[in-house]
């Protein structure tokens, strides 16, 4: 069996998700979660882009100790000195620097002259290389190259240091078997190629990625990279467990294997859900609501016979399994910490605290508490310092006319008390949060869900938001869907002052040792 390196981007570029805003806390349950699932090189950020993203790559890396954690790069040396300072206490740092290769790209967006672009990958690699042990170059809007400039390239930035190179399809354009080919022709063209790994990152534009990934990997590619769920910019990147479980299933076909565990799948799918808001469509492969669903009589009888007659993939494989134990009103706090044990929820004392507090509050409307339930009020209490909190809700509907009058705790410890009125009762609610806090923001999407069945579920209730020229997503849970709506609507504006405050705050202490 071939061995294969899981490059997973989910913090990076999965990140760029529009509208996915994660703090601090949030990426590094990610992190460590995926940790665990066994990924061999996890992208924690864009150190250079933001001191909020500094901070998180660089507390990640102090804190992963089984997986390589890199940063991006663009080919500027102030951004590998950038990388190089928040990752440099990690157990096995890396770097991974890009520059355009493509046409279009070098004459649009770069302005630079394909000579140019060489020279400038070269110095950037042999400067990267003078501080990380492993540096991967990536081509940026490798299928749109032509195929001999990447010959060209490739050779010199393999003799100016990299390690591991990386043809990216960034706008999704290529096919399998023209991926397959761009692969095979670097690998008989380029004459030090054999001191380097291969590696494939294709994005979903036209819904191939997973195919295009696979193809690479016929074509011998050495490492894969993707975004847990497949989440990215525009239609997202290469849906990690889908190749996964594919090269698992299909050992015939392609003869590899990682060190990823699977049985990690569906939590790290279902933790990376809940966190960014981006909900798995049901029909998903592999880790969808229905990936194991039967409906019809004729494979359910089927399945009752013999599981292989319509499963192809055992539930088990994925982590799926009956929630055996569960909690309630009576279950105590030891109780409660062996399920969070159970769950892999990595808590200080302080979000212990607050997540059993708001197990215990569910209880009392709630007669037995699910994992999903945890992990949604997980979810919720992450935000370790919050600005605003909702104190009371009170709706009026009216068949023109729908007022809310809401209760909202200020950082000052005053809690506000308005009403607004709205065409219904969500924008009765928005209307009165806007007039809470003063400034105008525009709700851009809205979505609801229950984080079980029954008729006790929870709420959760997802917003995309635009405040203070920024895009961000907030969530809410709660057994009433008005007031999770509040409560998602005051997740994003504290998102959102919370990420400020950090970014002025290292751009402050920055200028001072400056």
């Amino acid at each position: 069996m071939r061995k294969l390196d899981v490059f997973d981007t989910t913090l990076r570029d999965g990140e760029q998700s529009a509208g996915v805003n994660l703090h601090l806390s949030e990426k590094v349950e990610i992190a460590l979660q995926l940790e665990r699932f066994g990924v061999d090189i996890m992208e924690a950020g864009f150190p250079a882009s933001s001191p909020g993203d500094f901070k998180a790559v660089q507390e990640i890396a102090k804190r992963v100790k089984h997986s390589s954690v890199t940063g991006l790069a663009r080919s500027i040396q102030s951004d590998i000195d950038k990388a190089w300072e928040a990752l440099r206490d990690g157990a096995y740092p890396r770097l991974h620097v890009f520059i355009a290769t493509s046409p279009i790209h070098m004459e649009y967006k770069l302005r630079k002259t394909p000579d140019q672009v060489v020279e400038t990958a070269v110095e950037c690699v042999k400067y990267a290389r003078t501080r990380f042990p492993v540096v991967q170059w990536s081509a940026e809007d490798a299928t749109r190259s032509d195929w001999d400039f990447l010959v060209r390239i490739i050779k010199q930035v393999i003799d100016a240091g990299a390690t591991i190179i990386n043809l990216p399809d960034t706008v999704g354009y290529t096919t399998p078997s023209e991926y397959a080919r761009l692969f095979q022709y670097v690998r008989d063209h380029v004459p030090n190629i054999d001191r380097v790994k291969l590696s494939a990152h294709c994005h979903d534009d036209l819904g191939m990625a997973v195919a295009n990934t696979l193809a690479a990997i016929q074509a011998g590619v050495d490492q894969i990279e993707g975004t847990i769920n497949g989440i990215g910019e525009r239609a997202g990147n290469t849906a990690l467990e889908e190749v996964l479980v594919a090269l698992a299933i299909r050992k015939d076909t392609y003869g590899c294997e990682t060190r990823v565990q699977l049985e990690e799948t569906s939590f790290t799918s279902k933790l990376v859900a809940k966190l960014t808001g981006m909900a798995v469509p049901a029909n998903k492969a592999v880790v969808g609501n229905n990936a194991f669903a039967h409906e019809s009589g004729i494979h359910q009888d089927g399945v009752l016979k013999h599981a292989l007659t319509y499963e192809i993939i055992r539930p088990e494989m994925v982590g799926l399994k009956s929630n055996r134990m569960v909690l309630g009103k009576h279950s105590g706090r030891h109780a409660f910490k062996e399920k969070c044990d159970d769950l892999n929820l990595v808590l200080t004392d302080a979000q212990f605290n607050r997540l059993f507090d708001a197990f215990k509050a569910l209880t009392e409307t709630k007669k037995e508490v699910t994992d999903d339930d945890i992990l949604a009020l997980m979810a919720e209490s992450s935000i370790e310092d919050v600005k605003y909190e909702l104190e009371f809700l009170h709706v009026s509907y009216g068949m023109n006319e729908t007022t809310a009058a809401i209760g909202i705790r200020h950082p000052n410890g005053d809690v506000i008390r308005e009403a607004a009125t709205g065409g219904g009762s969500v924008e009765a609610i928005f209307n009165t949060v806007e007039r809470v806090i003063g400034t105008p923001m525009e709700l851009i999407d809205y979505r609801l869900q229950s984080t079980t069945g029954g008729e006790d579920s929870l709420a959760e209730v997802y917003v995309k938001v635009a405040y203070h020229n920024r895009v961000v997503t907030g969530r809410g849970v709660h057994g009433d869907v008005l007031s999770a709506s509040a409560k998602a609507f005051l997740d994003a504006i504290n998102r959102v002052l919370i990420k400020e405050r950090v970014d002025d705050g290292q751009i402050e202490s920055i200028r001072a040792q400056g």
